[in-house]
This record gives C-alpha cells, structure tokens and sequence, in this order.
C-alpha cells in the first residue's frame, strides 16, 4: 500500500504541475487548472486515510479542502458576493455527523441538524438576500430528515405519508403564495401527493382484512 500511495503523491504532483504549465502557456487570463487539480489532489489523500481507516480524519481534511476551493473560487470570480457561506454549510456537517457516530442516528441530532439549518439559511436569506424568501426550499429539504427518522424508527409508515402529504401541500401552497399568487396551480401537485396516503392506507386495510380471512381459527 504504501507503494500505491507513494505513486499517487509523484503522479498528483506532476499532472498538477503540468496542469499549471498548460494554464499558464496556453490561457493565463483564466486560472482553470485548478479544478482538475482539486479531484487529482484526492488521489492520495483518499488512498492515505482509506489504508489507515482514519474515515473521521478524512472527511475533515476533505471538508476543509472544499470550503478552501470554494473561498478561492469566490474571491477570484465574484469578489463582490459572498456566495461561499450558502455552500459550505452542508459540507460542515460531513465531519459534524462523522465524528458523531452512532449518535448522527438519534432524532435528537436530527432536530438539532433541522432547526440550525433552517435558522442559518434564514438569517442569510433576510441579511443578504430578503426580497425573495427562498429560504423555504433549503428548510423544506431538510425537514424531511427528522420527520422520516421519528416515522421509520416507529415503523409508523401510513402516519408517515400523511404527515408527508401534508407537509408537501403547505410547501406548495406557500410556493404557491410567494412566487405567483395570481395563478393558482398548487393543487395539481397537491392532487397527485393525496394518492400516497390512500394508497398506503388500502394496501394496509387489505393486507389486514386477507390475514384475518386466511389465517385459521383457534379452537
């Protein structure tokens, strides 16, 4: 392994240095060769951590990685926009949920995940960006996480399509509200969504009625 891991480091060397030499040759006005040297730069990083089993270590050097390229990214390119902090916050919850282990299971964790989330692209959506509340889309996502956790720990999965559906047209209806509330087309996904619970809720009642028919009678 440490042969393979060797190769990897001169191999990743080399293509991102031959990767500047282009760049600069060929299109110095636009520093591109970045991009590809992000994924090379994980050849060996991944082979690293992966033969030492050090997946926590991992996800923090990769996280950090990415939030560095993306800060790059946004002060070459867009200086004027902090568009980085809408991106990195999901990837801090890689190594977060990590090195949490087995409690990144608990519904506790997944309220916790819900709620920061909603709050934090909320403050951004009012500080940075508030004539449009597109703030909704993130928050509806993320709802998803603790609700299908508390249902499929329960195993209560014709509750879960209820409460789903019912989560589903409010997102609608809002969308509906904000975007174009002189055209009213939230009940045509609304429609669709319905048939979910009923179906849930038949194939429930009927999987009851035939075991009550089949099954024998004790004496």
């Amino acid at each position: 392994m440490k042969n393979f891991i060797s190769f990897s480091i001169v191999g990743s060397l080399m293509t991102m240095i031959f990767l500047g030499i282009v760049n600069y040759t060929t299109s110095p006005q636009t520093i591109w060769f970045i991009y590809p040297c992000l994924l090379v730069l994980l050849w060996p990083i991944t082979l690293f951590f992966m033969s030492k089993r050090m997946y926590k270590e991992y996800s923090l050097v990769c996280s950090a990685m990415i939030i560095a390229f993306l800060i790059i990214e946004n002060y070459l390119y867009s200086p004027d926009h902090i568009w980085f902090i809408y991106a990195v916050y999901p990837i801090i919850w890689w190594p977060i949920l990590m090195y949490l282990e087995e409690k990144a299971k608990t519904l506790k964790i997944a309220l916790i995940g819900c709620a920061s989330t909603i709050i934090y692209y909320s403050l951004l959506n009012i500080i940075l960006s508030h004539p449009y509340p597109w703030a909704i889309y993130p928050a509806f996502l993320v709802i998803w996480w603790p609700l299908a956790l508390y249902h499929a720990q329960r195993k209560t999965f014709v509750a879960f399509s209820v409460t789903a559906t019912i989560l589903i047209s409010i997102f609608f209806i809002t969308v509906n509200v904000v975007s174009s509330p002189n055209v009213i087309w939230a009940f045509y996904p609304i429609f669709v969504v319905l048939w979910w619970p009923l179906s849930m809720y038949f194939y429930v009642y009927k999987r009851k009625m035939y075991n009550s028919t089949t099954l024998p009678k004790r004496v």
